[in-house]
């Protein structure tokens, strides 16, 4: 339970400085949208995200198939136990580690995504709330990762698609 060494991870500022402006873009496009449509685009998973997105935009859990896959089967599983069974505390329990088990069984793991069964469930979406903000907000901000993360050539996104 001590630990063993030092952290292993490496940061440049060039990278945390291409991550901060990546997650400001990307939130910030899903303000905008917030601002002139009749839609709430912004769910706190999102911020968490941005964090994968562009601050470990290597990592297999920060890849589209993941952001996007993840935040969908994350949400349709607490929209689906939300109109089943209602609220409640042990629905927001089960929402949670149903997600994450068909998250991995669909490979679709993105940590961040874990969260959408409870903002579903303590809201009380509608199924309207995959769509938006869940799909078109997940799609935002792999669109932006896309860009802000190959601007720099000592980056690669996606490492894979599928």
């Amino acid at each position: 339970m001590n630990g063993a060494g030092r952290s292993p991870l490496k940061v440049l500022p060039r990278n945390a400085a291409i991550g901060a402006v990546g997650g400001f873009i990307a939130i910030a496009i899903l303000a905008v949208l917030t601002d002139f449509t009749p839609e709430v685009w912004i769910m706190a998973p999102f911020g968490a995200s941005c964090v994968l997105a562009f601050g470990v935009w290597d990592a297999p859990l920060s890849q589209p198939r993941n952001i996007i896959g993840g935040h969908v089967v994350s949400t349709l599983t607490g929209l689906t136990l939300y109109h089943l069974f209602g609220k409640g505390t042990l629905i927001m329990a089960i929402g949670v580690g149903l997600a994450i088990g068909l998250m991995m069984l669909t490979r679709t793991t993105h940590p961040p995504a874990g969260a959408d069964p409870l903002v579903v469930i303590m809201a009380g979406s509608g199924w309207s709330f995959l769509f938006a903000p869940v799909l078109i907000g997940a799609v935002v901000i792999v669109l932006v990762a896309l860009l802000v993360n190959n601007l720099d050539n000592k980056r690669r996104y996606p490492t894979f698609w599928l």
